[in-house]
């Protein structure tokens, strides 16, 4: 299978998860931009980009790359799998540090580090493997996976492939 034109209303689903993507990068970047504010509500900041980050990286692990072609994307998959293993562990260091209370620059420092994993991460997924989503996902799953978007959450317990 080839990678489809995402140029039509296909297209729709890997929009609106480069649109999250965008919207995890900002919860944390305010934690690093609001270095005056109160800690409590600089860290509720982080906690929700963490937060959205593990739910995104379910919806794909647990929802979108099995629909995927296995044959075409093996390869770009295992890479998704391990980074989002790095990215969870990266995730939960932060929110030991933030009970910890560590040192305000350290935290902007993993940050800043989780941030930088991020955007090397997205810049492969969003070209490679977001162009199959709309296409390889029945008009149901699609349906269900944009139910989750709007509103679903992380399942009690659930952790990443390669955490």
């Amino acid at each position: 299978m080839s990678a489809p034109n995402s140029g039509t209303a296909a297209g729709r689903l890997a929009q609106a998860f480069t649109r999250e993507h965008h919207q995890i990068d900002e919860g944390i970047e305010n934690y690093i931009a609001n270095a005056g504010a109160d800690p409590h509500a600089r860290a509720q900041s982080l906690l929700s980009g963490i937060d959205a980050l593990r739910r995104h990286i379910y919806l794909e692990e647990a929802i979108v790359f099995p629909h995927l072609p296995q044959d075409t994307l093996m390869m770009p998959l295992m890479v998704m799998h391990r980074e989002h293993g790095e990215l969870w562990r990266r995730m939960n260091a932060l929110e030991a540090s933030l009970r910890a209370t560590t040192a305000p620059e350290q935290l902007e420092t993993s940050c800043q580090e989780l941030l930088s994993v991020l955007e090397q991460h997205n810049s492969k997924e969003e070209p490679i493997i977001y162009p199959y989503m709309d296409t390889a996902l029945s008009p149901e799953e699609q349906s269900h996976l944009e139910s989750l978007l709007d509103g679903g959450g992380l399942p009690e317990g659930w952790v990443c492939k390669a955490a």
